[in-house]
């Protein structure tokens, strides 16, 4: 287990735990079952303490875990005959952005989705689910695809933000991630999006501009990062915990506000502590959104994306 700062504690109790499981395993002799019990129920209790109330940094350090489930790993467990589409048709194939035709729960959709990896030869190569303006092109592609066939889209969002190099500013990512928000807002077709871990900038808002928006518990989504907001306001990045607390950016403080239309439950510790239990919950969101889009037209569609997004921020100016 990779344990977060602030589960210092629990990683010692855990750690003990498994010690005495260890010994005993070594030497059948002993009998350490009811301590090392006895030492899971305290770990079990810390457990729920610290995550019964994380701080907003916390929530952004749980969204951040490099063992939460990713993109493929969704796609994987919840869509059949899964048939990735490459490239862009113009530049290149980006990596940070996978997608293509599949079944959900035998019904045919395109998903689209921004992969991390999980290792560090993968996380290169996935560009750490950063975009270039080739990933966002790709993602518009397939969102035309899906209209022209009339296949629903089932976006997965997990990305600090679009990549800021020099090569994607000289092959216009603004105009991609631009144009990729417009095709969201075009399409005819049901669009729904989920928030997996974190939601940065118009790096997500490019594939999350959608009917219905989900988020996991402990996924965040913000304009900016905390580090990149502290460095901006108060010139240190070491102000991120303020940062957090300023720019609301958690599923719960999203709901309030009307930005996200559901919060996924996460099992206790995060979904990286049993990612079997996240992915499901996943795909049951998933499912319900679908069907709440079940019947309504193109002209309904669009008619009714256009009013979500030109009404967003509204309920927080009047609170």
């Amino acid at each position: 287990m990779n344990y977060l700062e602030f589960e210092k504690p629990l990683a010692e109790i855990e750690g003990k735990a498994e010690e005495l499981r260890a010994l005993a395993r070594s030497n059948e002799q002993m009998d350490v079952e009811s301590e090392a019990a006895a030492l899971d129920a305290k770990a079990q209790a810390m457990l729920k303490d610290l995550y019964g109330k994380l701080s907003r940094w916390q929530k952004c350090q749980v969204a951040r875990h490099a063992e939460r489930p990713h993109c493929r790993d969704y796609i994987k467990s919840l869509f059949t005959e899964y048939t990735p589409l490459a490239g862009d048709r113009n530049f290149a194939d980006d990596h940070a952005v996978m997608g293509g035709l599949a079944r959900f729960q035998d019904r045919p959709v395109v998903v689209i989705g921004q992969e991390k990896g999980d290792d560090t030869a993968s996380r290169i190569k996935h560009n750490f689910g950063m975009a270039r303006p080739e990933g966002y092109r790709k993602a518009i592609r397939l969102m035309e695809m899906a209209d022209k066939f009339g296949l629903p889209v089932v976006t997965l969002v997990d990305t600090p933000g679009a990549y800021p190099g020099k090569g994607a500013e000289e092959r216009g990512q603004s105009e991609a991630i631009a144009r990729s928000t417009q095709a969201c807002l075009r399409i005819g077709v049901p669009l729904v999006s989920v928030i997996i871990g974190e939601g940065g900038s118009g790096g997500a808002v490019a594939f999350a501009t959608a009917d219905r928006l989900a988020m996991l518990e402990h996924s965040v989504y913000s304009v900016i990062s905390p580090e990149g907001c502290a460095s901006i306001l108060w010139k240190d990045a070491e102000k991120m915990r303020e940062a957090a607390e300023a720019l609301r950016l958690t599923a719960q403080d999203l709901k309030e506000l009307g930005v996200t239309d559901r919060v996924i439950p996460e099992p206790l510790g995060g979904a990286h502590r049993n990612p079997a239990r996240a992915i499901e919950g996943v795909g049951k969101a998933v499912g319900a959104m679908l069907a709440e889009l079940d019947g309504l037209d193109r002209k309904a569609l669009v008619a009714q994306r256009r009013k979500k997004y030109l009404g967003l921020g509204a309920k927080g100016l009047a609170a």
